[in-house]
C-alpha cells in the first residue's frame, strides 16, 4: 500500500464510522442546535463536505462542484435548496436553526459523501512530489500529505460534536 493509498483508505474510514451519527436525524431535526452546542448536522456536513473539497482543489485545481456549493448565504426556500452556500458552512460561519436555508438531510448525506469519495480520489492519484508542496491552510502552511491526516482528525472531531448532539436532542446511543 502506497502512502497515498493509506491517506485515501484513512478518509473512506471517516465516511462510515461517521454516518453512524446520522442515525436518527430527520429533515426537521437536521437543523435543530441545544444551547451551548456548536453546530446542528447539516451544518457539519456541509462544513466537513467543503474543507474536504478545498483541500482536493489544492491538490488537483478543481474547485468544489457548483452541483452542490454555492456562493454567499442561502435565502430560506421551499422546498430547501439543493446545494450548501459557502457563507453558511465556511470556518467562522453561524449555523441556523432553519432548515429552509440547508439542503434535505439525504442531499446533506450525499454531498458529503461525494466529498470523501473525491478526497479520496484525489489523494490516490496524486504524486509524492504534489503531495510534498506546502500550501497556505489555516494561520500557517502546511505540505498536502499532511493536509490528509489533518482532515481525518477534522472529520473525527466534528463527529464527536453530533455524539454531543446526539445526547443534547435525546437520540439513542449508536452503540444500543
Amino acid at each position: 500500500m502506497t502512502p497515498q493509498d493509506a491517506i485515501a483508505e484513512s478518509i473512506l474510514a471517516t465516511k462510515a464510522l461517521a454516518a453512524r451519527y446520522f442515525a436518527g436525524f430527520t429533515d426537521e431535526t437536521r437543523t435543530r442546535q441545544p444551547p451551548g452546542l456548536p453546530n446542528h448536522l447539516a451544518w457539519s456536513l456541509g462544513h466537513l463536505a467543503l474543507t474536504m473539497h478545498r483541500v482536493a482543489e489544492k491538490i488537483d485545481g478543481a474547485p468544489p462542484p457548483e452541483a452542490d456549493f454555492a456562493p454567499g448565504h442561502a435565502a430560506p426556500s421551499t422546498p430547501p435548496p439543493q446545494r450548501f452556500h459557502f457563507e453558511d458552512i465556511s470556518f467562522g460561519s453561524t449555523p441556523v436553526d432553519d432548515p429552509a436555508r440547508y439542503p434535505s438531510l439525504g442531499r446533506c448525506t450525499a454531498i458529503f459523501d461525494a466529498a470523501i469519495d473525491r478526497f479520496a480520489a484525489t489523494y490516490r492519484a496524486a504524486t509524492d512530489a504534489r503531495l510534498d508542496q506546502t500550501t497556505p491552510w489555516g494561520a500557517g502552511t502546511a505540505t498536502l500529505r499532511s493536509l490528509g491526516g489533518r482532515l481525518v482528525f477534522h472529520n473525527g472531531m466534528h463527529t464527536g460534536q453530533l455524539a454531543d448532539l446526539r445526547r443534547a436532542l435525546g437520540f439513542k446511543s449508536i452503540f444500543a
